[in-house]
């Protein structure tokens, strides 16, 4: 998250908006207006390291569970999540976030 955050400070003319996921979370709609965007499911944004996620059976449960899931406890979402006027993307590695800037 730091490296990406990173490339879009040395960016220019980037206006950065940086949310604090586990201060201000997201809603599900938003998170599936991401994921959707992004072009993948929720199920591949979530965070399984260090989550309890696969223990829960989140990673085959259906959209709305996994949303749900996210949304009541953003540490399952993998991040960083940037979204710009180009699209959506799960920068993981860093360099991803260039496809949309």
């Amino acid at each position: 998250s730091r490296k990406t955050l990173a490339i879009l400070q040395e960016t220019p003319g980037i206006e950065l908006t940086v949310i604090e996921y586990l201060v201000t979370p997201p809603s599900a709609a938003k998170l599936a207006q991401l994921y959707r965007d992004a072009g993948m499911t929720p199920a591949q944004g979530l965070r399984l390291r260090g989550t309890d996620a696969e223990e829960r059976g989140l990673p085959t449960a259906d959209d709305a569970a996994v949303l749900a899931a996210m949304a009541a406890e953003p540490k399952l979402i993998e991040r960083p999540l940037v979204e710009t006027d180009k699209g959506v993307r799960l920068c993981r590695p860093q360099e991803k976030v260039l496809e949309i800037l």
